[in-house]
């Protein structure tokens, strides 16, 4: 019965009425690859690879323990709302050298979900960075908890980020399904006020 449950997921349900593309941002290590894998209904792809000596001095790995692995092209994976509205993940690599993938991934995308790791909060600086080269797309901020990361207030990490009022920012563990899917619904329902009140305006 397992088996055709597993495969049973690979179906979307007939009451989906809407698909959302969701990119996935962040800076190297902060947990893309472990969010999408959490939350996907269907078995992610990943283009993970064994980090090789040829990224020594090349990816800061301050900060991230024994981090053996990378993504190198993109993370994907599905996960339906509500059973009305699918969700469609696509992690992008989080090194700096891949960022020009990041405006092509944007394509079509109703938001994104910037994960931020308080450990290395500088790295998150150079991600809303690249961000205002993708004007409009709208974005919530979700801080991923490890287990030696020190809690921080939601304001003082707003401030911290030079974050808008109106910029959601959330809690979530990476690899812990629940706080991860309410961190994607938060920013679903963000973008789709976002996008409503664009067109209210037109």
């Amino acid at each position: 019965m397992g088996s055709a449950n597993s495969a049973d997921r690979r179906y979307l349900p007939e009451t989906v009425q809407r698909s959302v593309k969701i990119l996935v941002l962040g800076g190297f290590g902060v947990g893309k690859t472990s969010l999408i894998g959490s939350v996907s209904e269907i078995e992610p792809l990943s283009t993970e690879e064994v980090m090789s000596d040829a990224s020594t001095g090349v990816d800061d790995l301050t900060g991230i323990g024994r981090k053996a692995t990378t993504t190198v092209a993109l993370d994907f994976g599905r996960i339906t709302l509500g059973r009305r509205i699918v969700l469609y993940l696509y992690g992008a690599p989080g090194q700096r050298r891949f960022w020009d993938l990041w405006e092509g991934l944007a394509e079509g995308a109703l938001g994104v979900l910037v994960l931020v790791d308080t450990r290395r909060l500088e790295s998150a600086f150079d991600v809303l960075d690249q961000l205002e080269r993708m004007p409009g797309l709208p974005f919530a901020v979700a801080v991923n908890h490890f287990p030696d990361s020190r809690a921080h207030p939601v304001e003082e990490l707003r401030e911290a980020l030079d974050l808008p009022a109106h910029v959601p920012v959330l809690d979530c563990v990476a690899l812990d399904r629940a706080t991860s899917l309410d961190a994607l619904t938060a920013l679903t329902d963000h973008a789709m006020r976002v996008m409503t009140a664009r067109k209210v305006r037109t």
